[in-house]
């Protein structure tokens, strides 16, 4: 297929096209002129995929770069993803030396408890959910903290529905894709059903009448 017609099947303006095969984002078609070339089906799929990391996953394009020179790389799929939750996180916010010493704390026994492998903090993710834990407690939310265990099974459980997205896929690039799409969309899919599920509780248990006194 030609550029234009690239750019009605993926969604994805033909200038933007033009700039993602500069950036080296997208790779370039089978040359057929000096200034023409035609491109296939994995085009279209890899465009998708930018759009998705980019319009619902949020990420800015040097991390979907690096999303995808994973993707193409010669890396595991479990490997990959884990530049893949990198990305996400971002950098994380600063907190205090105490508070961040504590979460650490916190986490290292959680970890313990659930049989996890521990990662010592300094990658993104990491950091990221110990200063998430570390703000809550200079907050005095103690009973968030308290309750990291009760969320940890949470997770084990959502993960496991994450990695049943790609459980029977063959295809290493294929899994690689799915598992890439599972995190990014998966997050943006379970906070909308969260909020959903609390909207739904609040209702329930704090009522959905008057304001409380203050």
């Amino acid at each position: 297929m030609r550029m234009a017609e690239l750019s009605a099947q993926s969604g994805v303006p033909v200038a933007t096209v033009k700039y993602y095969l500069r950036e080296g984002l997208l790779p370039p078609g089978e040359r057929t002129s000096p200034n023409q070339a035609r491109y296939s089906a994995a085009h279209v799929q890899r465009l998708r995929l930018i759009k998705a990391l980019t319009d619902v996953g949020g990420l800015p394009l040097a991390s979907v770069g690096a999303v995808l020179t994973a993707i193409d790389g010669d890396e595991t799929p479990h490997r990959t993803m884990g530049v893949v939750q990198e990305e996400l996180a971002g950098p994380a916010p600063k907190v205090s030396e105490e508070a961040a010493e504590w979460a650490t704390g916190l986490l290292e026994a959680v970890v313990r408890e659930n049989g996890w492998k521990w990662h010592e903090p300094g990658g993104a993710a990491m950091d990221n959910l110990v200063a998430a834990l570390a703000t809550a407690k200079e907050l005095g939310q103690d009973k968030l903290t308290e309750r990291l265990g009760e969320y940890a099974r949470l997770a084990v459980r959502v993960a496991e529905v994450d990695i049943g997205v790609v459980a029977g896929l063959t295809s290493v690039d294929k899994i690689i894709e799915a598992g890439v799409v599972a995190t990014v969309l998966g997050d943006r899919i379970f906070a909308g059903l969260r909020h959903l599920a609390q909207e739904q509780v609040s209702r329930e248990v704090l009522g959905g009448g008057a304001s409380p006194k203050r």
